[in-house]
């Protein structure tokens, strides 16, 4: 079943924000019990920022909802695309809880848009992407996605001939300044001397501006496109200027074989199976989640063109993180060269989920 709704470009944040599903926050609110239900009694409502044929951020949602579904043929959903940043968003939960959903999961930040439906709705259990509340009845989920993007940043760096990396971004807040401070990151421990370019285009899906945005990032010397965009625009642009790109959310391969390198792909179908499951047991609770490297978000398989040498040094990188490893320790300075982690921290990942800061090296993101 699916309400449609007009288009918005807003997207996650936009308000504001191994091998298992990490507990992120020690505060944890009293927890109500919610009874057992049958998976055919069971109805879960989706609240999207955009079309499930988008390509990217709401698509990689909608496969998990699929293996969701796969797993429980019972089950009864509805969703919503395209949810605006405004007070339909709240009329629209709203609508989810007289339809008689018993979990809602919104898969983007909205933030007191859904907080005050849920207030309002205690029975109901209600999920949030990128949120930052939990309540007894309310919990949030992200993806450490900085991790994958460090390693691409390794291949980055060892791609590049100039050193000179573009980003195609879309909002100054955090899920944004981590992608983009995290790849510079991985490309400076290779190369010292790297730097990063940023154009926002002030959307998460705009093919056209995506586009814009490639090729003035191409013509002012970038050799390595990157970015946290929906739709493969600028991968084109890489593509037909010959020089190279690492995307976001699924493989975009067939946009631009000869100058793909790579994605940060997205995992949601074991973390919605596993919340579905706990609220048909009765025993669902809300968190504030993780979906970590290797369990829910990480990098794609290599490009076709990518030497078998830097993969091999990005993914002995990605090992050692995977063994427990950050490469996010001091000292670390910001863009105006003020010292923001200091020497011997490791930056836990909340801290990651909350950078508003660019690192030293980084220009036009803030």
């Amino acid at each position: 079943m699916s309400l449609k709704k007009p288009f918005s470009f807003g997207r996650r944040a936009a308000l504001s924000g191994a091998g298992s599903l990490l507990l992120t926050s020690g505060v944890r609110a009293a927890t109500p019990r919610f009874a057992p239900v049958r998976e055919e009694d069971l109805l879960v409502a989706f609240g999207h920022t955009s079309p499930i044929t988008d390509g990217g951020w709401t698509h990689a949602h909608d496969m998990g909802i699929q293996a969701l579904k796969r797993t429980y043929p019972k089950l009864k959903t509805l969703y919503v695309e395209s949810i605006p940043y405004s007070a339909d968003a709240t009329r629209i939960f709203r609508q989810f809880v007289a339809e008689g959903a018993q979990m809602v999961i919104s898969t983007s930040n909205y933030g007191d848009f859904i907080r005050d439906v849920a207030d309002r709705a205690p029975v109901v259990a209600f999920m949030e992407c990128d949120g930052h509340a939990v309540s007894g009845n309310l919990g949030w989920y992200y993806i450490t996605h900085w991790y994958a993007s460090y390693a691409i940043g390794v291949a980055a760096a060892r791609l590049s001939k100039t050193g000179r990396l573009g980003y195609v971004a879309s909002f100054p807040v955090p899920s944004v300044y981590a992608g983009a401070n995290a790849t510079l990151l991985g490309a400076r421990s290779v190369n010292p001397e790297a730097t990063m370019r940023v154009i926002s285009i002030n959307s998460w899906f705009d093919p056209q501006a995506a586009t814009e945005a490639g090729s003035a990032l191409v013509d002012s010397g970038c050799d390595f496109l990157c970015g946290i965009m929906d739709d493969p625009g600028y991968l084109r642009v890489a593509q037909d200027r010959g020089v190279w790109a690492a995307m976001w959310n699924t493989d975009m391969r067939q946009f631009g074989p000869d100058a793909y390198v790579s994605s940060v792909t997205l995992d949601f179908d074991k973390f919605y199976i596993e919340q579905v499951g706990a609220r048909i047991r009765g025993d669902w609770k809300p968190e504030a989640r993780f979906l970590t490297l290797g369990a829910g978000v990480d990098r794609d398989a290599w490009g076709q063109r990518v030497p078998e040498a830097v993969r091999v040094e990005a993914d002995a990188v990605r090992a050692r993180m995977l063994g427990g490893w950050s490469p996010f320790q001091g000292p670390l300075y910001d863009s105006e060269g003020k010292l923001r982690v200091a020497k011997g921290h490791v930056m836990n990942d909340m801290e990651l989920y909350n950078w508003n800061w660019q690192l030293q090296g980084v220009s036009g993101l803030g």
